[in-house]
């Protein structure tokens, strides 16, 4: 099992001055201690279920690109991009740039989006449910053609792309891991069996849920003639290591539970990752336990 790390919260003790150093610390510390990824939501406002939407957030793209500068070995995506905030093309330029400025280490992470204060709030249009589904279906289209190198017209329903030039190239072979985000039985799971790389779900309902999810997606494989076993199976969770939280041995038997569940890659975020010694103790005793499983 791959452990990652998502960094879904800035508010941290040395106040919007001492975001770029504190983020740079864990970047660098998260890689030295052997995660295999590091994550950034895409998000303009803070959500909910971690703060309030005045607190910091940066831009996802700017902020992997900052790590990418300070780290050398992590896989790096935003958990997860909503359709709705770029043209396709120009965000297929935007992962492409981060995965050659960062040696072949970008992941596409995608979604419908959800959002709606934050895209109203900054004027983003936020179609209906339906069409932000028919508008990932199109991205993914686009991106799979962008970086195969063919240079056709792009017509689809919702976007139109005379030239989809994508130069440079990605670093990735064949290019960038696409990983859909959500655990949508009818659309979500579907697309992710047709066009992605990677799933990502929540670990929230535990492993039953997990094993469940998995067990669509693996349905739905097998009714587009894909091999499941090509898809990289991620979750992502929160864990708390602290004194009044859970223990190394709690986190490692997660780890095990949700591996046996089918899980490969288990992204985890942490309320008190600004006081590093928790990266600290992923490196020092939990990754190495976890990686035969």
């Amino acid at each position: 099992m791959r452990i990652g790390l998502q960094i879904p919260n800035f508010t941290w003790p040395d106040g919007d001055g001492g975001i770029g150093p504190r983020l740079a610390e864990i970047g660098r510390t998260a890689d030295e201690a052997g995660f295999a990824s590091l994550w950034v939501m895409d998000h303009f406002f803070q959500i909910g279920v971690i703060g309030e939407p005045e607190e910091p957030m940066l831009e996802g793209y700017s902020a992997l690109s900052y790590l990418a500068g300070v780290t050398q070995r992590a896989k790096l995506g935003t958990l997860v991009t909503g359709v709705i905030y770029r043209y396709p093309g120009i965000l297929v330029k935007t992962v492409t740039a981060l995965d050659v400025l960062s040696g072949g280490r970008a992941y596409l992470g995608i979604g419908a989006g959800w959002n709606e204060r934050e895209a109203l709030g900054l004027g983003v249009p936020f179609p209906s449910t339906r069409e932000r589904f028919e508008r990932l279906e199109e991205t993914l289209r686009i991106a799979k053609q962008m970086w195969s190198g063919e240079v056709a017209p792009y017509r689809g329903n919702h976007y139109r792309l005379e030239e989809p030039l994508n130069s440079p190239q990605v670093l990735s072979r064949p290019h960038p891991p696409m990983m859909i985000g959500g655990m949508g039985e009818k659309r979500t799971l579907r697309l992710v069996a047709q066009y992605a790389d990677a799933c990502n779900l929540f670990t929230y309902g535990g492993a039953d849920l997990i094993r469940h999810k998995l067990g669509v997606l693996q349905r739905h494989c097998e009714d587009v003639g894909r091999n499941y076993e090509e898809i990289e199976r991620t979750a992502l969770g929160t864990v708390n290591l602290a004194e009044d939280g859970m223990t190394e041995e709690g986190v490692i038997g997660l780890c095990r539970e949700l591996s046996e569940a089918g899980i490969q890659h288990l992204i985890f975020n942490m309320p008190n990752v600004h006081e590093i010694r928790p990266l600290e103790a992923f490196g020092e005793r939990i990754i190495p336990a976890v990686a035969g499983l």
